[in-house]
């Protein structure tokens, strides 16, 4: 049998007591599917959403987003989307154990909570809220657009005439935002 990365969580413990890893009936007690407990969109109501993934033009995009916040005296909606690619391994996982999909989620908010903190710090001056969501960039971008005032992303910039053109997740939200949005770069 595989190796749960920690037996806290009860589900790692049912698959655990189970013997057959692929028992369809070792489910966690918690009601519903580990699918309905992770966040899979992103839904705010008004403020300032940013897209933030670690990388130098989302930091950027996150500076400007907290000024924008601080002029329009709202909420800051910090964005990160993930998925089985994207995720940090956590921190506490033994080599050679294979973490529960919460242990990955808590992995993703905890390393957003310190890449933010660390960028506009931990008392920034207006409330800020993290989503988390397990779904593809743009999609988690745009749903958070839907109840956002602005949409703040990043566009990792390519250097010289490619770098005139907009990444992929920049363009559709850009092609399909529903509120305005800002593109930033990571230095101008």
């Amino acid at each position: 049998m595989r190796s749960i990365c920690v037996s806290r969580h009860k589900f790692a413990t049912a698959v655990r007591h189970s013997g057959d890893p692929l028992d369809s009936t070792a489910r966690p007690p918690e009601s519903g599917d580990v699918s309905e407990r992770i966040q899979q969109r992103v839904e705010i109501d008004g403020g300032v959403a940013v897209g933030v993934d670690g990388s130098a033009s989302s930091l950027r995009a996150l500076e400007l987003a907290a000024e924008e916040t601080r002029r329009r005296g709202t909420t800051l909606h910090v964005v990160r989307a993930w998925s089985m690619r994207t995720v940090p391994r956590p921190p506490d996982c033994p080599p050679g154990a294979t973490p529960t999909i919460d242990e990955y989620e808590t992995s993703v908010t905890d390393t957003l909570r310190h890449v933010v903190e660390t960028a506009i710090g931990t008392e920034p001056g207006f409330p800020v809220e993290y989503h988390v969501a397990h779904s593809p960039s743009p999609q988690a971008l745009l749903s958070a657009s839907r109840g956002a005032h602005v949409l703040v992303v990043g566009h990792r910039g390519r250097g010289g005439f490619s770098g005139l053109m907009l990444g992929s997740v920049a363009e559709q939200c850009v092609r399909h935002a529903a509120c305005p949005i800002l593109v930033v770069r990571p230095s101008y």
